[in-house]
């Protein structure tokens, strides 16, 4: 029979087959295969032994947090509490982008601001390159994007994943911590991915990452996955422009003009170089 597994603990996978549960072990020929199934696959269950047989082909995956077949990432972003990043960020939207994913940007701890000029400009400017944001004390229109569809909640530790999820939901009590002075972050909370029903659709609380890997991606991939600048490269001079070094280049033009932010910009710079660091 076929299932979606919706929940993963050590080697156990807990597998809905229309509305009843089972907890299943993995056939050894997935390990063999250097395969394991993943939250949020369609699988084939043998329910006689609890086994899953096959893993159905997956629309899309991350790697971090382990989830496939996502219809959207919802990624939370602190504007206090932690401090909001802009490098995490654009480094989640261009990994997102990348895997097929649409992402979301919800900011969260607006509330804890005594002065929203700054973080009000920066949802601006998202906004006009094209992202869906939201602020999270705006309950309604974050839980009118949820019905029929499945969606990952995910961000820096600390960000407010399990409390955005508790307001949603309230009869999940996840658990929750304050942030770590000493840190400028918040602990671990949530120790596995699970899929949780919620306004009609399926959200993952995953466990919270302080960094992310460009992995499998190169240069033309962060290039490309950068929205503002895929819209206006072929203004530049060269096909192959990077928008480094290059003369005659119309990205950094409008970085000149306050069109592009600069630090959008700064960062695309950081992650190239990563890149190159990481070819050497």
């Amino acid at each position: 029979m076929i299932g979606r597994v919706i929940k993963l603990i050590s080697n156990k996978w807990t597998v809905d087959i229309e509305g009843h549960l089972y907890e299943c072990s993995s056939i050894g020929k997935f390990k063999y295969l250097k395969l394991s199934p993943k939250v949020g696959d369609l699988v084939e269950v043998d329910i006689d032994n609890n086994i899953i047989k096959k893993i159905m082909p997956r629309k899309n995956e991350l790697i971090r947090p382990p989830i496939s077949n996502i219809d959207q990432a919802i990624i939370l972003v602190s504007c206090k509490e932690p401090s909001f990043s802009s490098n995490l960020l654009d480094k989640m939207l261009v990994v997102i982008e990348y895997n097929n994913v649409k992402p979301v940007i919800c900011f969260t701890k607006y509330d804890l601001l005594s002065d929203t000029s700054e973080i009000d400009e920066i949802i601006s400017y998202y906004k006009q390159i094209g992202y869906e944001v939201y602020i999270n004390s705006n309950l309604d229109s974050i839980k009118s994007i949820l019905s029929n569809k499945i969606s990952v909640l995910t961000g820096q530790t600390g960000v407010g994943k399990s409390s955005l999820l508790n307001h949603l939901k309230a009869d999940l009590n996840l658990a929750t911590n304050e942030i770590s002075k000493a840190l400028g972050r918040g602990k671990h909370t949530t120790r596995h991915v699970e899929l949780l029903s919620i306004e009609d659709g399926l959200v993952a609380d995953t466990p919270g990452f302080s960094s992310l890997d460009f992995i499998g991606m190169n240069k033309n991939d962060i290039k490309d996955n950068f929205v503002e600048f895929f819209k206006n490269q072929d203004k530049c001079k060269y096909k192959d422009c990077l928008h480094i070094k290059e003369d005659g280049c119309y990205i950094k033009e409008l970085v000149e003009e306050g069109k592009i932010r600069r630090t959008r910009y700064d960062n695309y710079k950081k992650f190239i170089e990563s890149i190159e660091n990481n070819m050497r």
